[in-house]
């Protein structure tokens, strides 16, 4: 049985993954810290509020498909 405040974490992070894939950034960092809001300790919209900050200052390309591709290890 999944309880409610996991049913919204998931929401929000769904929210903000289409925005992501979308290139809103800002919209899918507000959706991502939504979900911290309710679990702070949701890894992945972690993960997610730091490559949309990343993209935001450094748009991929045109041709981006939505998939990371990390620079350093």
């Amino acid at each position: 049985m999944i309880t409610k405040g996991k049913e919204d974490v998931l929401k929000y992070y769904n929210l903000g993954l289409t925005a992501y894939k979308q290139r809103k950034w800002d919209e899918a960092i507000k959706s991502f810290e939504m979900a911290l809001n309710i679990d702070p300790k949701d890894g992945p919209s972690r993960v997610y509020i730091e490559r949309s900050r990343q993209y935001r200052e450094n748009p991929p390309a045109d041709d981006w498909d939505g998939v990371f591709t990390m620079k350093t290890k």
